[in-house]
């Protein structure tokens, strides 16, 4: 099972209480990260969530000054930003991240990767 750990003690409040989640969040952006969250949850590694297993979820890494952090859609423009947390990061022999051996992530927040 996918260990998950939060950015700070206020994120962990809003992710895990159903009031605090709707206050923060709204309606829609709150159900859309509570099936993200339950996924997480449920899947032995991120490898599930791996292209081309991503979909509905969409996960997939950023670059540039985000490079190591990992974008899951939620809606409109809004995403669960997670870290991958190993030292070193585990990669493929090819080259990049292997998700199939991420089992610890932690949830950074939740923003619009595009604004």
């Amino acid at each position: 099972m996918l260990d998950i750990e939060f950015a700070s003690k206020k994120l962990q409040k809003r992710f895990n209480q159903e009031k605090e989640l709707l206050k923060a969040f709204g309606q829609k952006r709150a159900k859309r990260i509570r099936v993200v969250m339950t996924a997480l949850r449920a899947a032995p590694s991120l490898g599930a969530f791996a292209p081309p297993y991503s979909p509905p979820h969409r996960c997939h890494e950023l670059t540039g000054n985000r490079k190591g952090l990992l974008s899951v859609d939620l809606d409109g423009p809004y995403r669960l930003i997670i870290q991958p947390l190993h030292n070193p990061l585990p990669e493929r022999a090819e080259g990049g991240l292997d998700w199939n051996r991420v089992t610890t992530i932690k949830i950074v927040g939740v923003e619009d990767t595009h604004g």
